[in-house]
């Protein structure tokens, strides 16, 4: 049951195969430190989330090395072809053919391409990526980029990176997961330019948290259209609940918290989901 005036679509969750979940949250306690707060399996996660009152939900997967996408991608048309309401970001690797994926693009509850730069280490102008990135703008369907350098960093992530994609591909449409962290005023200084780029909110809106995204309200309401909200659930070390709450201690408008709670993110889904192509 929603227990907030708006209704909500989370456009940054997390469902991959029980096994790799297991490896992924084993992973997250050695290399980092973190224990995650929600061990759920796929199916778990979408009642939770549904019983919760998320109306849609949008899901990403990735694969680490190659030859793992064309595991996950028929997992995800099998997800897919399940759940209603569910959609999805991919999963690929640049040493993979390009071929693997030009049939699962598209299948229409399939939004896009998950890129997680930290975790599979290659930049956001590889070259190796060019026939994705064509593909992508073909169908118009888009790219998430985990492209910041928070909660952790490496050589591939970074607003410089993703300048030099920009200057490559200028029309390709990209949602910045966690609002660019740490870099937040160079990645919002994007959307000014760049009308295809979108943020989502997902481990940012956090009260206690030095990285969190502690900027004015105005620029909320500046960028109202252009904002997802997203929850990395169940890949989280807090409750789910509380970035919603964060959100809406802001002193938002009306109109800007359901734009960014539901409106933006079925928008998107409405274009890509009805589009004659």
């Amino acid at each position: 049951m929603n227990t907030y005036p708006y209704p909500i679509i989370d456009f940054h969750v997390h469902l991959f195969p029980d096994r790799m979940f297991d490896a992924i949250w084993k992973s997250f306690v050695k290399d980092y430190g973190w224990d995650v707060m929600y061990h759920l399996y796929y199916k778990e996660c979408i009642a939770y989330l549904k019983e919760r009152g998320v109306e849609k939900i949008v899901y990403s997967n990735y694969a680490h090395k190659e030859g793992v996408a064309k595991h996950l991608n028929d997992w995800n048309l099998k997800v897919l072809d399940e759940q209603d309401n569910v959609y999805c970001f991919g999963a690929y690797h640049p040493d993979d053919d390009i071929a693997t994926v030009e049939d699962f693009i598209t299948h229409p509850k399939v939004l896009g391409f998950k890129l997680q730069l930290l975790v599979q280490k290659f930049y956001p102008y590889d070259t190796r990526l060019s026939p994705l990135y064509e593909l992508v703008q073909h169908y118009k369907k888009r790219i998430l980029m985990h492209v910041g350098t928070g909660p952790v960093g490496n050589e591939f992530v970074g607003i410089g990176g993703f300048k030099k994609l920009l200057r490559q591909y200028p029309d390709i449409p990209v949602t910045i997961a966690h609002m660019g962290a740490y870099e937040y005023d160079e990645f919002l200084e994007l959307l000014d330019d760049y009308p295809h780029l979108m943020m989502d909110t997902a481990f940012v809106f956090l009260p206690d948290y030095e990285g969190a995204f502690h900027k004015d309200p105005e620029v909320l309401e500046k960028y109202q259209d252009r904002i997802l909200y997203g929850s990395d659930f169940p890949n989280i070390i807090f409750p789910r609940e509380l970035e919603i709450e964060t959100l809406m201690k802001y002193g938002l408008s009306k109109t800007t918290l359901e734009n960014i709670l539901y409106n933006n993110g079925n928008r998107i889904i409405r274009q890509i989901v009805n589009d004659d192509r």
